[in-house]
């Protein structure tokens, strides 16, 4: 395995961690900015809404530069981010942070799975891509607990540096392993991320992504506040928690994308909204218990990420009969469809939580996967169609 890749999943680590320590973290950084807990929800809200719009913009503005160059550039701007959010005096220096470090995620993981291939040979390039997204897997089982406990011992503040620590690490390995003569691929212009758009097949499964991720998030968002309010965890177990709900997201990854292969994209993601939405409406009851909470957060974690491998492969299947020319493009739009349906869900989720409570955050969002379910099956039934029309015709040849 080339170092360079090393340096890769090292970044995908720390932007891993970034994104989602803040989830722990959110009762403290409350206190302490002395801001409600949906403003501080808002810190994951206006991150996730940096990424979405990191990946299509900036990745087409960015691309006749070298692959190198870009890669360098994006984990500057992440490291910069991080010491800002790490030395931000009030709230809105803090979110003008978290947008910046939003943007380098985005074009960060548009151009870093063909950083990865570039590396390899031909025959090696898909164990590259997943190599380097483990980065961003073991961020969720280890860098998410580990950051929270730092957070919860030494102030959050310390979250934030460290991670730019870790992102200085990894500029530094890029800077001196990764290769200046990288295959430059064609660059990706944003009208083709707009003929993407106009096809509504496309658009129909971005919803569904969207709003399944969403849903988590409505409720996701408030974990911690609900763990520490409802269910009586100290603001130290926090960190352990999200060590079991890593875990789970790691196993549920894997078992996502083996049930996606055996019996399609369509058939596994309804069986995963399905234990979605009832995992979300459980859990308004569970929540009150200890064992229960930390039981059905371990179940919660499987099926909120079990969904990814099979929209990724759903997409990509669409993108091919739609848009042979820009499959690439339509990958990437649905990686900020993931991130605008957590922007959504976080923000809705505060809204939520303002007016109602934190436990109202866990119904509303099993109602969200359930819309998500249902576009599924409308999605299949035109597929079904389309199928049916596709073997009338060849009959009739």
């Amino acid at each position: 395995m080339p170092l360079a890749l090393l340096a890769l999943t090292l970044s995908a680590f720390a932007i891993g961690t970034t994104e989602f320590v803040i989830v722990g973290l959110i009762p403290t950084m409350a206190a302490d900015l002395n801001v409600s807990l949906p403003s501080a929800g808002l810190l994951v809200s206006l991150y996730a809404l940096g990424v979405a719009i990191g990946a299509p913009v900036l990745t087409a503005l960015t691309g006749n530069w070298k692959r190198k160059n870009v890669l360098l550039a994006v984990m500057a701007l992440f490291v910069a981010g991080n010491l800002l959010a790490w030395q931000a005096p009030d709230y809105s220096t803090l979110i003008a942070a978290r947008i910046l470090t939003g943007l380098a995620h985005g074009v960060f993981f548009s151009i870093g799975a063909t950083i990865a291939t570039g590396l390899v040979a031909k025959d090696k390039a898909a164990s590259a891509i997943a190599i380097m997204f483990t980065g961003l897997t073991v961020a969720l089982v280890t860098g998410v607990p580990l950051g929270t406990y730092i957070g919860q011992t030494f102030g959050w503040q310390a979250t934030f540096l460290v991670v730019a620590l870790l992102g200085l690490i990894a500029l530094i390995g890029s800077a001196f392993l990764v290769p200046k003569n990288l295959q430059q691929p064609p660059a990706t212009k944003l009208s083709a991320q707009l003929k993407v758009l106009t096809q509504p097949r496309l658009l129909l499964v971005y919803a569904i992504t969207a709003l399944g991720y969403g849903g988590t998030f409505t409720a996701f968002t408030f974990l911690a506040p609900i763990l520490q309010d409802i269910s009586g965890f100290s603001a130290n177990a926090i960190g352990l928690i999200m060590l079991v709900y890593g875990v789970s997201v790691a196993v549920g990854n894997i078992w996502g994308g083996k049930m996606a292969d055996k019996m399609g994209s369509v058939k596994a993601l309804k069986i995963i909204f399905s234990g979605l939405a009832m995992v979300l409406l459980a859990f308004t009851v569970t929540a009150h218990n200890p064992i229960t909470a930390v039981l059905t957060i371990l179940v919660w974690g499987a099926f909120a990420f079990g969904n990814v491998p099979g929209l990724q492969v759903y997409v990509v299947s669409l993108a091919e009969k739609y848009t042979p020319d820009a499959i690439d493009v339509a990958s990437g739009l649905n990686i900020a469809a993931f991130n605008v349906g957590i922007a959504l869900g976080s923000w809705g989720g505060g809204h939520i939580v303002a007016e109602a409570g934190v436990m109202q955050t866990p119904w509303v969002g099993a109602v969200v996967v359930l819309i998500a379910l249902g576009l599924t099956g409308f999605s299949g039934r035109l597929d079904r169609i389309q199928q049916r029309q596709l073997g009338n015709q060849a009959a009739s040849f």
